[in-house]
């Protein structure tokens, strides 16, 4: 199979090691693509929940995957997230292609770019992480009954049907929690006069140019393999959000290019130079 060139990937929340994990899936996409650089943007590996008894080969070769792309070039950043907090204690280190960070600031064709995981803004995280890491044991029998619900609905021809998306729409709290997470993120960036604020952790994928008085950035989050199963790619000033299809491995979708925006006066960015 051909590979796509692209110069940026970034992908998040794969949670290895868990039941709702699609590692099959991610594999399929890691091998249909040559990345530039590509970022982990948190909860790659799922420390929380990590079992012996549980890592099944498609998410071992999820990992050997990665590190071949670091052997042939490929720039990797590990963004640590709080399903992986403990590689928090390697931070600021790297070992040949391979960088293990909290955050990142990027330069992409002269338009800034600030990356991290979210859950910084997720208070039962920072203070709860009892709470946390028992609603995470919860969702992951979710999706795994989720799992066997829609192969059973596949079977008889219906749709697949989505127990967490549904809660998440209903519950007037958790979309509450989605929109206060985008707008703190989007703001902070404006604050920071960052071109694009990337992030992960609230598994919505979601590319959302957000203005304000001070200014406009772009939001992206690059949603998850466990329910969405998306990505995000940049390449040649556009942004993508990949969405995973078993039946068209390689779709075109939600293109956005921020240069045409600029041409049609959409919207006024203030750029503030190179990284320092």
């Amino acid at each position: 199979m051909k590979k796509r060139k692209v110069e940026l990937v970034v992908i998040s929340d794969v949670h290895l090691g868990t039941y709702g994990c699609h590692a099959k899936e991610l594999l399929q996409y890691l091998s249909s693509i040559k990345p530039k650089t590509l970022i982990l943007n948190g909860d790659i590996i799922d420390i929380w929940q990590f079992r012996k008894s549980y890592f099944p080969k498609a998410h071992l070769k999820v990992i050997r995957k990665i590190l071949d792309f670091a052997a042939k070039g490929t720039k990797v950043y590990y963004m640590t997230g709080n399903h992986d907090e403990m590689l928090r204690k390697f931070s600021d280190t790297g070992i040949g292609n391979i960088s293990i960070l909290d955050k990142l600031v990027l330069d992409l064709d002269g338009k800034k770019a600030w990356v991290f995981h979210g859950d910084v803004f997720d208070v039962s995280v920072q203070h709860s992480k009892w709470i946390a890491k028992l609603g995470g044991l919860g969702y992951d029998y979710l999706i795994l009954m989720n799992r066997l619900v829609n192969w059973c609905l596949k079977k008889t021809g219906r749709p697949p049907y989505s127990f967490s998306k549904k809660i998440k729409a209903s519950v007037k709290k958790a979309v509450s929690y989605i929109s206060d997470f985008e707008d703190t993120a989007t703001d902070l960036a404006i604050q920071k006069k960052y071109d694009y604020v990337i992030c992960g952790h609230i598994h919505e994928p979601k590319i959302l140019m957000r203005t304000a008085k001070d200014g406009s950035t772009l939001y992206l989050n690059s949603g998850d393999w466990v329910e969405n199963l998306t990505a995000l790619e940049y390449h040649r000033k556009r942004w993508k959000l990949y969405r995973f299809d078993e039946h068209q491995p390689q779709p075109e979708e939600d293109l956005f290019d921020m240069d045409a925006l600029l041409d049609r006066q959409y919207f006024n960015l203030e750029l503030d130079g190179l990284l320092n």
